[in-house]
């Protein structure tokens, strides 16, 4: 995609009927010559040139800078962040929602302001928080805005669980639904701290449950300042937090931004957008494989890649069936390995300690310590039939395993880059590492392995 700053930049459409639209959050602006005052137009200025523009904006949180016990600054940063830094937009051709954040509802004097500044929100929420938790419902697309420290609970980290299910179940006939909150579920890049950096664990694993059975595509937060997405049990958690407060991002690594989002029958398609009019990531949801008879056996032993070198989107997959080994013995054993001979692996799938843990290892860097991304337990002694996608296009989320066990999951990891920087070497191992003195064999049994790249 061309970075001229006049160039139009083309929207992702709904194939056939559907919605279109923008997600960002963190801006922590509303003060005139402010440095986060710039970002954000910055952000906003690329924004503009979406063409067509979006349907609808989602903004997931801190616009402004807040954090003051003072009542009439919070009101003055509002003001100014809505009637000035967003002065360009029509919210009456183009509703903008909100929801609540650190910077703008930490306590019950903010979450007064809150409700009066943005009056315009729906009153549905749960008894107490009229204004702060709300639905949406535009068609066929359920919006579901949850208050994520809501003080009523005891502040940050803290959220409602019983009025999600109820909306969720209200409107079961939507095709398409998403609940928006502020802070992840699900700990991003590494980055984890109850109730300060993700939701409180009394209220995440059954918040979580609720989606899953709601039959919600995703949850969209924001609060880390990063751009992440993960699954769950096939449910997205997609995180946007790029909307200018680029002082704290990783050097290097995270970047200013906002998401442009196309929905229709056939599922969810974002474009992730920095300041330079660049795409710098992209998905397509539900994961489609290719059909089976584009898959290839693999071998035991050593044998020439499937695939090599790098490439920003790439997308390998593995089957791997078998009967594990029985107890009493955890050293690693190797399901697949990819090397460059003379160097440790790039990339290595397999199973390690007593508990035979499915373990995904990276080591894009020669020298340098790998990452790893850790999944379930499997069985020992029993059949298994394990899929694992190795996804270059959503960062650290993007090593994915189906166990069999509820649908697609990102394996849990403490890394904040992927596959992206993963240059595929020429040789593979089935069932054992690259040779020499460890060679981590498999110690189970009818073990199969097959690949697809698309």
């Amino acid at each position: 995609m061309s970075a001229n700053g006049n160039e139009p930049i083309p929207a992702l459409l709904p194939r056939g009927p559907g919605h279109r639209f923008v997600v960002y959050g963190d801006s922590c602006s509303g003060i005139p010559g402010a440095p986060h005052e710039r970002t954000f137009a910055a952000v906003n200025a690329v924004l503009r040139r979406l063409s067509p523009p979006p349907e609808f904006i989602l903004f997931l949180g801190d616009e402004i800078a807040g954090l003051t016990p003072d009542p009439d600054a919070l009101r003055t940063q509002w003001r100014h962040w809505l009637e000035q830094e967003m002065g360009w937009l029509d919210r009456h051709a183009i509703p903008l929602w909100h929801t609540t954040g650190n910077h703008t509802a930490f306590d019950t004097m903010s979450e007064r302001v809150f409700r009066d500044v943005l009056n315009h929100l729906p009153r549905n929420g749960p008894a107490g928080q009229e204004g702060l938790s709300y639905w949406v419902r535009r068609g066929d697309l359920l919006l579901v805005f949850v208050h994520t420290l809501w003080t009523g609970l005891g502040g940050e980290g803290h959220v409602e669980t019983e009025w999600p299910g109820r909306v969720l179940r209200q409107h079961a006939d939507a095709r398409h639904k998403l609940v928006i909150g502020h802070h992840p579920i699900h700990p991003v890049n590494g980055f984890s701290g109850a109730y300060q950096r993700e939701v409180g664990p009394e209220h995440a694993s059954l918040f979580w449950d609720t989606l899953v059975q709601g039959g919600v595509l995703a949850y969209l937060c924001s609060h880390i300042l990063a751009f992440d997405v993960q699954v769950h049990r096939g449910v997205l958690q997609i995180c946007s937090a790029g909307a200018g407060t680029a002082h704290r991002m990783p050097e290097g690594i995270e970047y200013l931004h906002f998401v442009q989002a196309a929905l229709d029958a056939q599922g969810l398609r974002y474009q992730v957008v920095d300041t330079a009019g660049r795409v710098r990531e992209r998905l397509s949801w539900p994961l489609m494989l290719p059909p089976s008879e584009a898959w290839r056996a693999l071998p035991l032993g050593e044998t020439a890649a499937l695939v090599t070198g790098r490439r920003d989107d790439r997308v390998v997959a593995f089957r791997f069936t078998g009967r594990t080994a029985g107890e009493g013995n955890g050293t690693a054993q190797t399901l697949v390995s990819a090397f460059q001979p003379g160097s440790q692996a790039a990339l290595w799938i397999g199973l390690r300690g007593m508990e035979q843990r499915l373990t995904v290892i990276l080591g894009p860097e020669r020298q340098r310590s790998p990452h790893y991304w850790i999944g379930p337990p499997l069985q020992p002694g029993a059949a298994f039939a394990v899929r694992i996608v190795v996804d270059a296009g959503m960062g650290p989320g993007g090593l994915l395993c189906d166990a069999g066990d509820g649908g697609w999951s990102s394996l849990a990891a403490a890394s904040p880059w992927g596959a992206e920087r993963l240059d595929w070497p020429e040789r593979w191992s089935v069932g054992r590492a690259q040779g020499g003195n460890d060679d981590r064999p498999f110690r189970g049994s009818s073990l199969e392995v097959a690949a697809v790249s698309f």
